[in-house]
């Protein structure tokens, strides 16, 4: 993860910290470059650097946050944050992938997708729902990076 912040320096940007070791990096950029141009740079780095490929979904800290007051898994009273994940997608899906893609019922597993963020409650083990990373990105034909709800809360923390 060290390297990781070190490329993120040599792009130009601050305060950067990491979370845990699956990619997450939290940084400042002077940046007004949309979304899908920012992690394209970012890929680019990452694929020069380590000459492999890695898709990069960027948030916002403001993002992150609308992010988390959208759960409607999370808004329940005493919600189990370890049934809840949050898969960010890299851009808005179409209607008609997430119409399709909201045809699937996996009960009691759930899920609700709201533009580029599906919110996922699994009853069981997250390894063990059909409503994995995979079936979103089949789905609804964009890239997509899951994370659990305790690291969604501690990467708003960090961001804020």
């Amino acid at each position: 993860m060290a390297d990781l912040r070190l490329l993120f320096e040599n792009l130009g940007f601050s305060d950067i910290t990491t979370y845990i070791q699956s990619g997450n990096v939290i940084f400042k950029t002077k940046s007004k470059s949309a979304d899908l141009k920012l992690a394209s740079k970012i890929e680019k780095a990452i694929s020069d650097q380590y000459e492999f490929s890695v898709p990069v979904i960027v948030r916002s800290a403001k993002e992150i946050k609308a992010s988390v007051k959208a759960n409607p898994f999370y808004k329940k009273k005493d919600a189990d944050i370890t049934t809840l994940h949050l898969t960010f997608l890299k851009e808005k899906p179409t209607e008609e992938n997430r119409q399709n893609t909201e045809s699937y019922n996996y009960e009691p597993d759930q899920f609700v997708i709201k533009e580029k963020d599906v919110f996922v409650f699994c009853n069981g083990k997250y390894h063990q729902s059909k409503l994995t990373n995979n079936f979103f990105e089949k789905k609804l034909k964009v890239t997509a990076t899951t994370r659990n709800w305790k690291t969604v809360l501690k990467l708003l923390e960090l961001s804020e």
